[in-house]
């Protein structure tokens, strides 16, 4: 609670200065410069925001996404340009590996899901990734606009109900359980992608589009 009172004090005077005068704006445009190379405390940011503007949290989650995901295009065109060569040293063979294949199998999914996580999952990664395995832009806007959504919307509405201090609590905790959180949101997206994978049996499709060809 003390810490994210500070970062909210800490940063409160500058958010006067610079942000105040674009009003609800100002959440789009910090939120842009976050989504980019340039990280900042986002979240400490967007709580402040909510804490002190409750009826319009809605509007600060649209925004905060879409300047997230506005912000990213730049990572997609680094990524776009050289992001494999950039990855390849970066990260050992075996997670390069890993990566692509989960961008070959679900694409969407595998960028959408990272974008609900708050810090410390190193999400710019995903997104290079992301531009570097060729990624439609568009999908690839909307997963990171889908993601932060999820993400600011969870911590809209525990702002709201509970006060600041909860978002500290989450932190804490992905802070020191961030493998065990991942694990278990993977093994939630894959039950789910079962399911599906049940439900829409591959060559369904194609059962009915050759059924009536003689």
């Amino acid at each position: 609670m003390n810490k994210l009172k500070h970062l909210i004090h800490a940063y409160g005077d500058w958010i006067r200065h610079v942000l105040a005068p674009l009003g609800p704006w100002g959440m789009l445009a910090f939120a842009a410069v976050d989504g980019s190379f340039i990280g900042l405390p986002l979240d400490a940011i967007f709580v402040g925001y909510i804490y002190n503007d409750r009826a319009r949290f809605l509007l600060y989650v649209v925004l905060a996404s879409a300047g997230s995901a506005l912000g990213s295009i730049v990572l997609y065109i680094v990524g776009y340009t050289g992001g494999e060569v950039l990855l390849r040293k970066r990260l050992s063979p075996q997670r390069f590996e890993k990566i692509h294949a989960s961008f070959e199998r679900h694409e969407f999914w595998a960028l959408m899901f990272p974008a609900m996580l708050p810090p410390p999952a190193p999400f710019k990664i995903v997104v290079l990734a992301a531009a570097a395995f060729e990624m439609d832009f568009w999908h690839f806007l909307l997963a990171i606009f889908a993601g932060r959504f999820v993400r600011f919307l969870i911590e809209a509405i525990l702002t709201v109900y509970f006060g600041p201090g909860i978002i500290i609590v989450a932190a804490n905790l992905f802070k020191h359980h961030l493998w065990w959180i991942l694990l278990v949101v993977g093994l939630l997206l894959l039950a789910w992608l079962e399911q599906r994978r049940r439900k829409h049996p591959i060559g369904e499709g194609d059962t009915h589009k050759t059924s009536g060809v003689d």
